[in-house]
This record gives structure tokens, C-alpha cells and sequence, in this order.
């Protein structure tokens, strides 16, 4: 088992937090969008969250900026988050418009305040646990979606509860981070969302 927890680290990296958000609102919300404009959107948001920030990864990698996707360090977690926070802040503000899709809008946003709040706290030399982030963000928004749409989906819910845990135990196994990481990690994440709650519910 402690061999397969990793592996939990790079399916639910960070950044397919935004793509699995999309899958879930396409498959549990009502929209009038057709095929072709589901997958524009999806391809919107696989260039901006993965593809950019992934070819970033390897500039900065080549610069001697970052070692690994994993992104451990500290000091080495200020350019990826500021370009996480920029590419968040046009994605909300060009392509997922509150008045196109609101409820993915407001999970994008809830997204760009975690970033911002995980990026202050580095200056208090706090490091948060970006994973449990992105798995508390993704719980909070399908919770959600079912509120909004007055749907039973307790078994994806119940499924994303267990995947906070796997990330979490995947993230304490592999050393990464200490159980307060975690647990800062899960807030910065949850409570945006909830917060968010209060404009597309």
C-alpha cells in the first residue's frame, strides 16, 4: 500500500483540480451548452491550468528555479503560485465569465483566493499542502453542484471524502508534509469554496 499512496500524489496533482471540477460540472449540472462548446471549454482550461503552467515547470526547472512537479521547497513555491494566481485571474476574467458559467466561475475563484492565501502565507514561512488544497476545493464545489441542483450524489461525494484522505496519506508517506501542512492545506482549499457558496447556490 505504501507503494500505491504516491501514485494518489500525481493523479490528483494540483493541477487538475480545475479539469476535474469541469468534468464534474458537466456530468451533475443542468446547462444547455452542446458537445462541441463542452469541449471547447474543456480544452480552455486543460491550456491554461495544466499545459502553461507545465511548460513554466520546465523553464523554471531549466533555471535551476524548481527540482521537481512536487514543488517541496519552500523558497521554490512563489514563482509557480504567482503564475497559478495570473493564469487563474485570466481564466475568470476572459474565458469562464461569471455570466457565461457562474458556478464554474465561482469555483475558479474560490481557486485564485486559496492560491493567493497559500501565497501570503509563505511569507510567514508556512508551508501549505497544495494537494489537500485542490482535493478539499473539488469536494466543497461537487457538494455543492448537489445542493444547487437538488441531486443525490452522495456516492461521488463520499468517493472525493476518501480521495482527501488517500492525498493526505499519500502526501504524510511520502514526507512531503507534516499533518498541520495537511490541515492548512484543507482549510485554504474548503473555505473559499464554501464562501463561495453563498453567490451561485
Amino acid at each position: 500500500m505504501r507503494k500505491v499512496l504516491p501514485l494518489f500524489s500525481y493523479i490528483f496533482h494540483p493541477i487538475f483540480i480545475p479539469v476535474f471540477g469541469t468534468l464534474f460540472y458537466f456530468l451533475y449540472n443542468e446547462n444547455y451548452f452542446d458537445v462541441q462548446q463542452k469541449y471547447l471549454i474543456l480544452i480552455q482550461i486543460i491550456l491554461i491550468t495544466i499545459l502553461i503552467p507545465i511548460s513554466f515547470f520546465y523553464l523554471l526547472k531549466t533555471m535551476g528555479k524548481v527540482d521537481s512537479i512536487m514543488i517541496s521547497e519552500l523558497s521554490q513555491r512563489k514563482i509557480p503560485l504567482l503564475i497559478q494566481i495570473v493564469l487563474f485571474f485570466l481564466l475568470i476574467q476572459k474565458s469562464i465569465t461569471q455570466e457565461r458559467i457562474p458556478e464554474l466561475h465561482f469555483f475558479i475563484l474560490g481557486g485564485l483566493v486559496s492560491a493567493i492565501m497559500a501565497y501570503l502565507l509563505l511569507f510567514l514561512k508556512i508551508k501549505t499542502s497544495l494537494h489537500l488544497l485542490g482535493t478539499s476545493s473539488l469536494t466543497a464545489f461537487v457538494i455543492g453542484l448537489s445542493f444547487h441542483n437538488q441531486i443525490n450524489i452522495l456516492y461521488s461525494i463520499a468517493i472525493l471524502i476518501f480521495v482527501n484522505g488517500v492525498v493526505a496519506s499519500s502526501r504524510l508517506v511520502m514526507k512531503a508534509h507534516s499533518v498541520k501542512e495537511l490541515l492548512i492545506g484543507f482549510s485554504v482549499g474548503l473555505l473559499p469554496q464554501v464562501i463561495m457558496w453563498y453567490f451561485w447556490l
